[in-house]
């Protein structure tokens, strides 16, 4: 019997999607309880920050409830800590009736958080990008899965984040796209947290903390989704044969953020296409598919304006886990389609 809702399974998602679903997500600090001594202070198990099984339970409980309501085919996250935790969260969706079978998560270097992967799909290659020896930078995941006969590859990404400059997000962009160019015109997504605005170009300029590149970034010039100071878009795939595009053009300008921090809405997280997936052969990306996914449970109303709802922590001594709460990131939806 469970040899065969195991093939029905897999004839199901073979045969039955009419698009792949594929989705982004920075869940906010998933630790399990194991203690290793990388801990940030606030997650060091049943310490005094009452980071215990009952708070635990509830932030996967919380975080599976948003994956299941998104109901991607493939999920890649950011801050999870460990192999552990990562199976810990995919019983959880089990347990919520979403089901996905293959996971991977970046475990080669000892970071205190990692990037991950949950797929409904096999996953016929995976791998980490390599980006440093410092333990400051994450390596960068890489996976490949097949749908309807075309490969897909995923590149997962969690960059070094605007407590420091533009410099060290240059060096994981740099990595990645030393990567990209042995691939040639294949079919891949750049996605996750790049704490980069997706203009990062303009945002940048005039700030002294961060503009220490004379300019340049990693997710406009690098991984060029900017040319001449230009954005990339979509019609410009076509002629373009080493650059990328930035999915948030795909929205108005108001509704083009992610997270928000001090009362600013930015857009740190980024889905970023080939141009083999906008070449109108094989797998495509579905135009107006992309969307950040929000729910009104992803929000709540705090000293008067709306805010996303956050994992809840009090910094009031005692400092503790409130146990309620979500994530401090929208997560971000793309949707991949064959061409007859």
């Amino acid at each position: 019997m469970r040899i065969l809702i195991l093939i029905l399974l897999t004839l199901s998602i073979s045969y039955g999607a009419n698009s792949l679903k594929v989705a982004t997500y920075n869940v906010e600090n998933i630790f399990d309880l194991h203690f290793n001594g990388n801990e940030y202070k606030e997650y060091i198990p049943n310490s005094s920050w009452q980071w215990n099984q009952k708070n635990y339970r509830k932030k996967l409980k919380n975080i599976a409830k948003v994956i299941v309501d998104i109901n991607a085919d493939v999920i890649a996250l950011q801050e999870i800590e460990s192999w552990r935790a990562l199976k810990d969260l995919q019983s959880e969706i089990n347990r919520q009736g979403l089901y996905y079978q293959y996971l991977r998560i970046a475990s080669q270097k000892k970071t205190t958080v990692k990037v991950a992967v949950l797929s409904k799909y096999p996953l016929k290659a995976a791998q980490e990008v390599y980006v440093t020896s410092s333990r400051r930078y994450r390596n960068i995941l890489e996976v490949t899965l097949k749908y309807k006969h075309q490969d897909l590859t995923l590149f997962i990404n969690h960059w070094k984040s605007k407590s420091g400059p533009e410099s060290r997000r240059i060096v994981s962009a740099k990595a990645l796209k030393k990567r990209l160019q042995q691939l040639h015109n294949k079919n891949y997504v750049l996605l996750g947290d790049f704490n980069s605005h997706y203009e990062e170009y303009k945002t940048f300029v005039k700030k002294r903390k961060h503009n220490d590149t004379l300019g340049q970034t990693g997710i406009n010039h690098v991984l060029q989704t900017v040319q001449y100071n230009n954005p990339i878009h979509y019609k410009d795939l076509k002629t373009c044969d080493d650059c990328s595009y930035n999915l948030w053009y795909e929205l108005k300008e108001k509704d083009r953020w992610s997270h928000i921090y001090r009362g600013k809405k930015e857009a740190l997280d980024s889905i970023i296409i080939s141009p083999a997936l906008a070449d109108n052969q094989g797998l495509e990306y579905k135009k107006g598919s992309f969307h950040s996914f929000v729910k009104p449970y992803l929000f709540h109303v705090k000293k008067g304006k709306k805010q996303l709802y956050r994992w809840q922590i009090s910094y009031k001594y005692p400092k503790h886990h409130k146990g309620k709460g979500y994530s401090d990131h929208l997560a971000l939806v793309a949707e991949f389609i064959v061409v007859p």
